[in-house]
């Protein structure tokens, strides 16, 4: 599997992407998750997710960018 996303935990997911590899984490441990159906479904929704973060910071950029522009906030 290829990682989809830097290491570390999935957002608001009981979920680690270590080694390229998905974890199942709670609070007795960690067991690698090996159905290839799941990790799918976990590949997709960092994708997305990653993709949702981009958008909002370019958003925020844009946002700081109009504000320099006009520092009154007039449009």
């Amino acid at each position: 599997m290829s990682a989809p996303t830097p290491q570390g935990r999935l957002a608001h997911a009981p979920v680690v992407l270590r080694g390229g590899r998905w974890w199942l984490d709670g609070g007795a441990g960690s067991v690698p998750a090996s159905d290839p159906a799941f990790t799918a479904v976990l590949d997709d929704f960092a994708l997305s997710m990653a993709a949702a973060d981009q958008a909002v910071a370019n958003l925020l950029i844009r946002q700081d960018e109009a504000s320099f522009v006009d520092p009154g906030g007039r449009r």
